[in-house]
């Protein structure tokens, strides 16, 4: 039931919004085409509505994720204004961007001021769908026979966690009508309590009870059709999210401490090919300057392949423009004593073993663009932890550090948008991947993409 009634509080919502914003985008269209508008603001005409159709169908279509990606619908339902303004505020700008990206591709003639009145009436249309449902809310919560009935199982202590978790996630929408300790009290009481009270659903702390215990619960609650919630609080997990899945049929409970698979996960898969694709296809010529210039400048080949550590520390053959003389790798012996970073990894400023033109590709990270090609491979991806040469994952000393192998690597990351090789401690290296993993969403990744453009540009951190 809890389940239930969160999933259709989210689908609802889900539903509102991109009604909405339908509505925001055409609204906006008919007042830029209206003459006193058009008239004050000096403006020329714009496309028929008709050639607005598909843009306004993908825009109703692509709200929903886009709110999701923005944890819209991540909050209880009593929440700060404050938060929802601030969350509303980004997916209304992350939804007004994506309009702008699907215009272009198909080559419609928008304008700014439709835009700015399409991301402003967005957002005050959901807020006022917001408030509603507070309104709404409140006028419901007073009727006692609306609220869901909740019956908190587990020891004293444990139940006070049951009780906080259920509240601050559903306020209240909810009631507790009773708790049961399976340790001291008899089922036979359990069972009064759910014929008096109307019990709706039980919610269950395992933490401090023995699983036949909890097994004698859940069994005389099935018998009698009412819901069981078992909190996963028996394993006390610092960083993993447990989820639930079917495996052969078997339901199992999953730890992840990266991303869960998602439509997310799949859009950052579609976009890695994609974007690799064209990209490689853009700066070929890029390619083949660069190519030339290695080839008059210093003796060798023109790409660079090296053993790196991939997802989970699977090794793979990862390119890179060669920005070094040919024996760079036997040198480095006597330059490790040189070394400016702590940690495992080896950086050096000025390094001796950079060719001329190695230092420029460096200093804009151009002796990176080849492992685009590893995107196109599915060995890497376009943001993602940097993935480092197997002998130095060998060096680890802290066990938190392969954490960061538990994503794909990638060709940014917070990393290089942070200070890059001015970053001289591999810890901070390390937790800022983690800090990466641990906030990962599609709007981080486009974040991170945008800032690493003028970071590269200016280049920041290069050394």
């Amino acid at each position: 039931m809890l389940t239930r009634y969160t999933q259709l509080r989210i689908k609802l919502n889900q539903l509102l919004d991109a009604c909405l914003t339908g509505l925001a985008l055409a609204v906006a269209y008919l007042i830029r085409t209206d003459e006193r508008v058009m008239s004050f603001l000096r403006a020329s005409g714009v496309s028929p509505f008709s050639d607005y159709l598909i843009l306004l169908l993908i825009t109703i279509a692509i709200t929903p994720p886009i709110f999701e990606a923005s944890k819209l619908y991540e909050r209880p339902l009593i929440s700060s204004r404050v938060q929802v303004l601030l969350r509303l505020a980004r997916a209304c700008l992350g939804l007004t961007l994506t309009v702008v990206v699907v215009a272009y591709l198909f080559k419609l003639s928008l304008g700014r001021i439709i835009l700015i009145m399409f991301g402003v009436l967005s957002f005050l249309l959901v807020w006022v769908k917001e408030e509603a449902l507070r309104l709404l809310i409140k006028s419901r919560v007073g009727k006692e026979q609306s609220k869901i009935r909740i019956l908190a199982v587990g020891s004293p202590e444990s139940r006070s966690r049951v009780l906080t978790k259920v509240s601050n996630e559903l306020g209240e929408w909810t009631t507790i009508v009773g708790t049961f300790d399976p340790a001291h009290d008899p089922i036979s009481k359990l069972n009064e309590i759910i014929q008096e009270k109307g019990v709706d659903c039980l919610v269950i702390s395992s933490r401090d009870l023995e699983m036949d215990k909890v097994e004698e619960v859940v069994r005389l609650a099935e018998t009698q059709g009412v819901e069981c919630y078992l909190m996963v609080d028996f394993l006390d997990t610092r960083i993993s999210k447990p989820g639930f899945t079917h495996v052969g049929g078997v339901p199992m409970l999953v730890f992840r401490t990266g991303p869960e698979p998602s439509w997310q996960t799949v859009v950052k898969q579609v976009f890695d090919f994609i974007g690799a694709l064209v990209a490689l296809i853009v700066l070929l010529p890029v390619f083949l300057i660069i190519a030339i210039l290695i080839k008059l400048t210093s003796p060798g080949p023109v790409f660079f392949k090296q053993l790196r550590c991939g997802l989970n520390g699977r090794p793979f053959v990862m390119y890179k423009f060669r920005t070094m003389y040919p024996d760079a790798e036997q040198r480095k012996r006597e330059l490790l004593a040189l070394n400016e970073m702590s940690g495992p990894v080896f950086k050096l400023s000025n390094d001796p073993r950079v060719t001329p033109i190695g230092r420029v590709l460096r200093k804009f990270s151009l002796d990176e663009l080849p492992q685009l090609i590893n995107v196109l491979k599915g060995e890497m991806s376009l943001v993602g932890p940097r993935p480092l040469p197997v002998e130095e994952v060998k060096q680890f000393d802290q066990l938190w550090y392969r954490r960061r192998m538990s994503v794909k690597p990638g060709l940014t990351c917070l990393w290089q948008i942070r200070g890059r090789n001015e970053i001289r401690d591999f810890k901070e290296w390390a937790r800022l991947d983690l800090e990466y993993i641990d906030n990962w969403s599609l709007w981080l990744d486009f974040k991170i993409l945008l800032k690493t453009i003028p970071a590269v540009i200016k280049a920041v951190g290069a050394k």
